[in-house]
């Protein structure tokens, strides 16, 4: 029975990592074409969780919810803050610190 409990604990670890990774792709993804949307540059070219939790969507199901954060910039020199949330691997929210217009 232990051996049991091992072996779907470890599964259920592989599958979390495996979605977290998926889930950080299409997170940085959705922040590069935000970027290129707004004429940005996305820097480091990466974004950082910052928050975990479960939260349920429009249909009442239970999903993972993931804050990131991720850095920009609008002249390459000053540094903004960006953050996004996905709710499963749905974007639910993205928001951008105040930047300069060019």
């Amino acid at each position: 029975m232990s051996e049991m409990f091992a072996l779907l604990a470890a599964a259920l670890g592989v599958w979390f990592v495996f979605d977290a990774l998926r889930a950080r792709e299409t997170a940085v993804r959705i922040a590069r074409e935000a970027c290129k949307e707004y004429g940005l540059q996305l820097l480091d070219d990466t974004v950082h969780g910052a928050r975990l939790g479960i939260a349920r969507d429009a249909e009442g199901l239970a999903r993972l919810r993931r804050t990131f954060r991720f850095e920009f910039s609008e002249d390459g020199f000053n540094r903004r803050t960006g953050c996004l949330v996905m709710l499963g691997s749905q974007l639910e929210s993205l928001q951008l610190e105040p930047y300069r217009l060019a």
